[in-house]
């Protein structure tokens, strides 16, 4: 079995989802993670597929094929390192630019590794100013929690994180 991790990104169009998911089944792969958006106009997906051995050639060169859509395909072992502790932070600020290096950087220097970043822009309720608004999921050491704490409170005086396990 073959684990497929595909990325894809191409103009919007209505049926990207359906044309993708009609392959990987065809090739009897089983759609197994994804995280699909609409960006710009633009169609922009990560989806990760088991396939087994067999098919997984035919497969990547069908996907490879779609009509307006670059796929970049690598074959992943899906064991993933064991890690002591899970954390998702939660993170609010005013936004600007850099704010996702500063963080980032943060949880690097503190030996934690970024599992998935979800982020957004909003308009602040009564001042109309923007808001940075991030969802972080972060594989780090247990030792290692209260330091990346307090790191993440000296990034700026308008962070606010909330901590989860």
């Amino acid at each position: 079995m073959n684990h497929l991790v595909i990325s894809c990104i191409g103009p919007d169009q209505i049926g990207l989802v359906d044309t993708l998911s009609k392959i990987i089944a065809k090739h009897q792969g089983n759609w197994q993670v994804s995280s699909l958006h609409h960006l710009s106009g633009f169609f922009a997906g990560v989806i990760e597929v088991a396939v087994v051995s067999e098919n997984t050639d035919q497969l990547i060169s069908e996907l490879k094929a779609i009509n307006g859509l670059s796929c970049q395909i690598e074959i992943a072992e899906p064991n993933l390192p064991k890690v002591t502790s899970n954390l998702v932070l939660e993170i609010t600020a005013n936004d600007r630019a850099g704010i996702v290096q500063e963080v980032s950087s943060v949880i690097h220097h503190q030996n934690g590794n970024l599992i998935k970043l979800v982020s957004s822009q909003e308009s602040a309720a009564y001042s109309g100013q923007s808001i940075f608004k991030a969802k972080v999921k972060i594989a780090i050491d247990e030792n290692s929690i209260d330091e990346l704490i307090s790191a993440l409170e000296q990034i700026a005086d308008d962070l606010m994180v909330d901590i989860s396990r």
